[in-house]
């Protein structure tokens, strides 16, 4: 039997809305309903191999013929959100370009389509499965016929499955629905029946015109009278959930025929729409692939090093150019493990060598003769994250003096608010080309081999690629970059701290990991005795670790509200609303705080022994550039910028930090409330700026301002609550957040924020400011002119145009922030160079910076630290650095 795949592509898009969550384009536009929508029916032609299909739109007008009966139909429900409505148009076009039949008749529900065309299709002969989770369809689901639910994995349903769903079988389901009622479609139903009732009733009396015509036969005198007094409306209910089988349909088989797709077209939706994975899995030929700005080299030639006179050829060639593009193949991405299986070089776009390590020559031989490049005070190297190659040449005695340039960095510096800045996403993106993946050639899993075992010819087309899209590549950054002005920040910014940040990572920080063994012991016994706690609480053992359980135990056992719902059937027991629900049950502070411990324990106490390189004793994190939007670095393997400063437990673990030699101290550099600073500083604050220029206590200066009093008058718990609203307003907190955060009503702090404001005109002024310049250019920018584009300042969701809205305010002065100590960490760096101290820099944390230096150098570095950090760049208020010395990270 054939099969028709039926598709309420309004149900999808409504699903796939409020499931994928908020995505965007390069426009700001929303597109992740649209995501969802083609996701699910690209599965559904994946599981079941469709050929014939069709996705059923709502027609204009839908609703006048059923608001005829009842006035009141879907009267009670909200509008689509407004940025799901240019989904609805693109999801229309997607299907005419993927060749999947579209239907949409005016003045006709998407329900009643679907009714009919399934009608036509079980008297053609057809196999029906209605991809839909809409309880009205499940009365057309027959021996033909079948629900197929894509939100439960596209399970199909048939008529006993109905009967398992809903406890009455499809026959059934239009006099069910005319009992119950359906809320979302303002269907009144009988006042007080359920669906429980409901499938009760008409298991025992089959129909609702046989329980309507006999309602003493109904237990309970109450369902007696209503049946008695609501009949009118149980009919209506019934009339306006029955589905018009009558619109009029195409009855050709060749108009559920899948046609075949416009490839060309499908690649330009995708890009515009930005679904670059969706765009890597059509599997298309480079051919295939649309025409980029990039100009393609008229010449392809990539080369393979393996005699003496090859080797010699590249070396006069190589010292010949003014820049080269270099790569490196090694066994591992770990700096200090990885061995060197090749280098790549290109000297021009489509021209590159690959020179293995592991071929005819000496290894030896080959090391020497291209010492003489490197060696070379005349030549530029650059490379895609020439930070990791800079390390691993480095190993060889190999050491790039001067680097020129980055893509990874200088795509990141044009798109920080993206996420994906490899090569193979660029090369995808921006060149149009598919590069050679890494899998092909090194396998995953249980067959995966090390890059010293792969093919010489087949390491030499792929390292070749990388070095010739990368030049490709760096010549488009770099007309882009000296079109937005950013320039000057990777060169002066951005590449110098290459240097900074590699001579970190290769320093590591040292960790005693004794004193974290003697902590595990200490953490499990307070671990274990808080869920003992918890246990006794609660009166049971559960797995804490389980949302379901927690669910279960909070919300049904211990009854508290629920604040809001995931599922029918479970609640969210996220950390925030765990927060809301502390003050309500003494075992929720507790689960709290078991979880803080627990955390603690996994990703610190016992992770961090295990990162030790055995070599070195040290820790060896990699900090990043193009990671954090907001033009912060991060830190990652593992990341200790996240552990915490503010709880017992956090700093304890920092006590197993310390200087690995005696006779040597930790210093570290905070910067003081640095966002605060510049937040007077852009927004030209009077009242800010004196408080800074006469260094007062700017908490305790806010809260004698907004609460009109001496600041000798100021409590304690006016100035806390005046430091949340200080700090408050960089995030755009409203007085919902602020009454969160400080435990005071709504109304108490409104007024708080409106005494701010009152009391601080231009810092109110300099928000509005903000978001009027990203509101004409879509963009925000730093002090020295990085910028963060921001789309979504025009979104038509108001979720997502508040959030850019807050990044509109924020990124000036976070961003600023970032910039400064980046600025600050070059500057000492090359004094600790040129003074040939012993000291070094171990660690930066968001506006804090670690040194790891002998006692004797303390004074010099106290000096030289607060001094540059205070002079890197010139504000309206002062910069305050504070400065401590201790025996491990703890006693800073």
């Amino acid at each position: 039997m054939k099969k028709l795949y039926i598709v309420d592509a309004v149900n999808y898009l409504f699903r796939s809305y409020y499931a994928i969550g908020p995505m965007t384009n390069d426009k700001g536009e929303s597109t992740g309903a649209l995501y969802g929508f083609i996701r699910s029916m690209q599965k559904i032609q994946k599981d079941f191999e469709t050929k014939n299909m069709i996705a059923v739109f709502d027609g204009p007008d839908n609703k006048s013929s059923r608001q005829a009966v009842y006035a009141q139909y879907k009267m009670n429900r909200k509008g689509a959100p407004e940025d799901l409505f240019s989904q609805f148009e693109w999801a229309y076009e997607y299907c005419d370009l993927a060749g999947i039949p579209t239907i949409c008749v005016e003045g006709v529900e998407a329900d009643d389509t679907i009714a009919s065309i399934t009608g036509w299709a079980k008297e053609s002969g057809y196999e029906t499965y209605i991809c839909s989770s809409d309880k009205d369809l499940f009365q057309l689901v027959s021996d033909q016929t079948f629900m197929l639910l894509a939100h439960k994995n596209n399970t199909v349903v048939d008529s006993r499955k109905v009967e398992e769903i809903y406890g009455v079988e499809p026959s059934q389901m239009l006099d069910f629905l005319a009992i119950m009622g359906d809320t979302s479609d303002n269907i009144p139903g009988l006042s007080g029946f359920g669906p429980k009732t409901a499938a009760s009733l008409l298991k025992q009396f089959k129909t609702l015109d046989y329980i309507l015509e006999h309602p003493t036969e109904v237990s309970g005198k109450k369902k007696q009278q209503t049946l008695i007094e609501q009949k009118d409306i149980a009919l209506m209910s019934r009339k306006l959930a029955t589905l018009d089988t009558s619109v009029v349909v195409p009855e050709e088989a060749s108009s559920y025929e899948i046609k075949e797709k416009n490839i060309e077209s499908l690649i330009s939706f995708f890009r515009e729409m930005k679904f670059t994975t969706l765009l890597k899995e059509l599997g298309l030929l480079e051919e295939a692939l649309p025409i980029t700005t990039v100009e393609e080299p008229k010449e392809i030639k990539y080369n393979l090093v393996q005699t003496e006179q090859d080797l010699n050829e590249l070396v006069l060639l190589l010292s010949q150019a003014k820049e080269i593009c270099v790569d490196t193949e090694t066994t591992s991405l770990n700096i200090l493990q990885a061995s060197l299986v090749g280098i790549g070089f290109a000297t021009e776009p489509g021209l590159a060598w690959y020179v293995p390590l592991n071929s005819l020559l000496p290894k030896e031989q080959i090391l020497d003769s291209l010492k003489t490049i490197f060696d070379n005070d005349e030549i530029s190297f650059f490379g895609h994250n020439i930070k990791y190659d800079y390390h691993i040449l480095q190993k060889y005695n190999l050491n790039i003096k001067n680097i020129s340039f980055d893509t990874m960095i200088a795509s990141y510096l044009l798109t920080p608010q993206n996420r994906k800045h490899g090569l193979d996403h660029l090369s995808l993106e921006i060149l149009g080309k598919h590069k050679i993946p890494i899998k092909s050639l090194i396998k995953e899993g249980k067959k995966q081999i090390s890059m010293n075992e792969v093919d010489i010819l087949s390491i030499k087309e792929y390292c070749s690629e990388d070095v010739d899209y990368t030049y490709r590549l760096k010549n488009h950054f770099e007309k882009q970059l000296e079109n937005t002005s950013l320039n000057s920040i990777l060169k002066e910014i951005e590449i110098p701290l290459i240097f900074v940040l590699a001579r970190m990572e290769r320093r590591g920080i040292y960790l005693d990991s004794s004193k974290l063994s003697e902590m595990q012991k200490s953490l499990l016994a307070q671990i274990q005795t808080i869920k003992n706690q918890i246990f006794e609480e609660v009166g049971s053992e559960f797995n804490l670790n389980s949302p379901k359980q927690l669910s279960e135990v909070l919300y049904t056992r211990l009854g508290l509200s629920p604040p809001r719902a995931r599922k029918k059937t479970e609640y969210s027991t996220g950390a925030k609303i765990l927060e809301m629900l502390a003050d309500e049950n003494a075992a929720v502070s507790k689960i709290l705080e078991y979880r803080e411990l627990e955390k603690l324990r996994s990703t610190y106490v016992e992770a961090l022994p295990g990162q030790i390189e055995p070599d070195t004793n040290r820790i060896h994190c990699t900090f990043n550039q193009s990671v954090a939007a907001t033009g912060r670095l991060s830190c990652q393997a593992p990341n200790l910028q996240n552990i915490p400063v503010r709880s017992n437990e956090g700093r304890k673990i920092r006590l197993g930090f310390k200087p690995q030699k005696e006779n040597w101290s930790y210093l570290s550099a905070d910067y003081s409330q640095i966002e605060l600073r510049l937040l007077a500083h852009f927004s030209e604050d009077p009242e800010l700026i004196k408080a800074f220029k006469d260094k007062k206590d700017i908490h305790l200066h806010t809260a004698a301002a907004v609460f009109n009093v001496p600041l000798s008058e100021v409590t304690k718990d006016m100035r806390y609550q005046a430091k949340a609203v200080n700090f408050g307003i960089l995030y755009g907190q409203g007085p919902f957040g602020l009454s969160q955060e400080i435990g005071i009503s709504m109304r108490d702090a409104s007024n708080f924020i409106k005494a701010y404001f009152a009391r601080h005109p231009k810092v109110s002024q300099y928000i509005s400011d903000c978001k009027k310049f990203v509101k004409e250019k879509k963009y925000a920018t730093t002090l020295i002119g990085r910028k963060r584009p921001i789309q979504e300042i025009d979104n038509k969701n108001q979720i997502i145009r508040a959030a850019a809205e807050r990044l509109a305010v924020n990124t000036p002065l976070q961003g600023t922030s970032a910039d400064l100590i980046k600025i600050a960490m070059i500057q000492i760096d090359k004094e600790i160079q040129q003074q040939k101290l012993s000291g070094y820099m171990i660690l930066q944390v968001h506006d804090e910076l670690i040194f790891e230096l002998p006692n004797e150098e303390l004074p010099i570095f106290e000096k030289l630290v607060k001094k540059i950090m205070e002079s890197s760049l010139t504000l309206k208020v002062p910069l305050l650095v504070d400065v401590k010395i201790g025996k491990n990270w703890a006693e800073c």
